[in-house]
C-alpha cells in the first residue's frame, strides 16, 4: 500500500493549484495527485467558443505538463474513501493510504436526471457550452439560425459558473442583431430562480440590459422534460404568480402553452441549457458527504475547508459543501486558505488563522467586447477588488475575460504563483 503525506483527489483547476501551492511551500512533501484526464481544459472560454470568438484548441492543455514538480500522478478513477481507515481505492485496484485527504473532485453532469435532455443534447438545436463536446455545436446553431424562439435556461440543482447560461444569451443576442436578423427572433431566458442575479449592483445592471434588448424572462421555471424532436421545454412553475398569462400578446407570439395545471410548455428552435449537477458518485457515497444532502457535497466548514467528522480530510472547489459560487475565483482566494491549514494541520493539529469569507467573481459577458465582473461574497454583497466600477458593462473587462484570465490561468495560478 502505498503512503503519502498528502493525497489529493482531482487534478483540475482547485486540485493542481493546492498541489502547486504546497510543493511551494514545502517541497520535500510526499504529495499525490489522482486524476484519470490525460487533457486539462479552461472551461470559463467555452462560453466564447460558444459564440464562435475563441478557439476550442486554445483552452487545452496535456495534464502531464500541469502535475506540479515533485508530486506523483496516480492516472486512476478513484472508486471510493474510507476515511476512518484513511485509504482511497482506485479502478485499477490501487489502495492510497494517506495522512492529509485534499478532496478537489469537481462537479458531475447528471444529463440524465431532466428526461429527455441526455437523447437530444447535441441534436434537434439543442446544446451546452458547459461540455467541449458540444461548444462549438453552439457556435454552428447560431450561425445558422433563421428565426424563430432562442431558449436559454438552467436547471433546478447548483451548477458552476451559475452566470454561464446568460453570458451565452447575452452574446446569441448580439449576434443576432449583428446577423440582422434579430427582429426574427425570441430570446427566452427561464429559470428556477426569482431574479436574474442575486447581487445589487449587478441585479440592477442586468435588469436594465434584459429589458432594453426585450429578453423574455420566466422565473420559478423548474426545466422537468426536454422533447428534442418536438423542440419542447416542459416546465414546472413552482410559484403560482408567475404562471404565464397565455392571453397575453407575448405568450400568444411565443406559442407557450400549459400542460396539467402548473406545467408550461415553450417550443423552441435552438435551446441552451447547463446540465443538473452534483458531487461525484463515489463523493456522494461516501461518509465524506453531507447528511441527506441529494447532491453529496463534502461536509466542510465554509471558512476553513476542514471537514466536520475527520479533521486530516479538506475539500475545495466545486464539490466542497460551501455556500459560495461555484468557480475559479473562488478557487483561487481558497486555496492559499486550504493550504495553510493543511501544513499548519500537519505540523501541530491545527489550522491557521485565515478563514474565507466565501469570495468569488462571476465574469458577466454581456456581448462582444462587453462585459461585468460580479465580485461577492458568502451575504451576497458586492466584494470588488478592481479600481473601477465593474458593474457595468466594459470594454477593458472584455479584454479580462478573453485574454488575461487564461494568461494568468495556466502561467500563474496552475503553477501556484497567485
Amino acid at each position: 500500500m502505498e503512503n503519502y503525506k498528502v493525497l489529493i483527489i482531482g487534478g483540475g483547476t482547485a486540485g493542481i493549484t493546492v498541489a502547486a501551492q504546497l510543493l511551494r511551500k514545502q517541497s520535500n512533501l510526499k504529495l499525490g495527485i489522482i486524476e484519470p484526464s490525460d487533457k486539462h481544459y479552461y472551461q470559463p472560454a467555452w462560453t466564447l467558443v460558444g459564440a464562435g470568438t475563441y478557439d476550442l484548441k486554445a483552452t487545452e492543455r496535456d495534464e502531464k505538463n500541469l502535475i506540479p514538480k515533485g508530486a506523483s500522478w496516480i492516472k486512476d478513477f478513484v472508486v471510493s474513501i474510507d476515511p476512518d481507515s484513511k485509504v482511497v481505492t482506485t479502478k485499477q485496484g490501487s489502495h492510497l493510504q494517506y495522512e492529509i485527504l485534499v478532496v478537489a473532485a469537481g462537479i458531475q453532469y447528471n444529463w440524465s436526471v431532466t428526461p429527455g435532455l441526455a437523447e437530444g443534447i447535441g441534436t434537434h438545436g439543442i446544446t451546452s457550452n458547459y461540455d467541449k463536446k458540444y461548444a462549438e455545436y453552439t457556435w454552428e446553431l447560431l450561425q445558422n439560425f433563421a428565426g424563430g424562439t432562442a431558449l436559454f435556461t438552467q436547471p433546478h440543482t447548483p451548477i458552476k459558473c451559475g452566470g454561464a447560461p446568460q453570458k451565452i444569451m447575452y452574446l446569441a443576442e448580439h449576434h443576432f442583431r449583428k446577423r440582422g436578423i434579430r427582429d426574427q427572433a425570441n430570446v427566452i431566458f427561464a429559470t428556477p430562480g426569482s431574479v436574474i442575479f442575486a447581487v445589487t449592483p449587478f441585479k440592477e445592471a442586468l435588469e436594465g440590459i434584459v429589458k432594453e434588448r426585450n429578453i423574455h424572462t420566466f422565473f420559478f421555471h423548474k426545466l422537468v422534460e426536454v422533447r428534442p424532436e418536438q423542440q419542447e421545454a416542459i416546465y414546472e412553475v413552482t410559484n403560482g404568480e408567475h404562471m404565464p398569462d397565455l392571453s397575453n400578446a407575448d405568450s400568444i407570439k411565443l406559442g407557450i402553452r400549459i400542460e396539467g395545471g402548473n406545467h408550461v410548455v415553450i417550443p423552441f428552435k435552438f435551446m441552451h441549457t447547463a446540465p443538473p449537477q452534483s458531487a461525484p458518485d463515489f463523493i456522494k457515497e461516501s461518509a465524506l458527504s453531507i447528511t441527506d444532502d441529494p447532491y453529496g457535497w463534502v461536509d466542510v466548514d465554509k471558512h476553513s475547508f476542514q471537514h466536520k467528522k475527520y479533521p486530516e480530510v479538506f475539500s475545495l472547489g466545486d464539490v466542497a459543501g460551501t455556500p459560495n459560487a461555484k468557480t475559479g475565483a473562488a478557487v483561487r482566494k481558497q486555496a492559499p486558505i486550504l493550504v495553510e491549514n493543511v501544513l499548519a494541520w500537519l505540523s501541530r493539529h491545527k489550522i491557521g488563522d485565515s478563514q474565507y469569507d466565501g469570495y468569488s467573481s462571476c465574469p458577466i459577458v454581456t456581448g462582444y467586447g462587453k462585459m461585468m465582473l460580479a465580485e461577492f461574497d458568502y451575504e451576497n454583497k458586492a466584494a470588488p477588488t478592481l479600481p473601477v466600477d465593474t458593474s457595468r458593462p466594459r470594454w477593458d473587462m472584455w479584454i479580462l475575460k478573453k485574454y488575461i484570465l487564461p494568461w494568468f490561468y495556466w502561467n500563474r495560478m496552475l503553477k501556484g504563483k497567485g
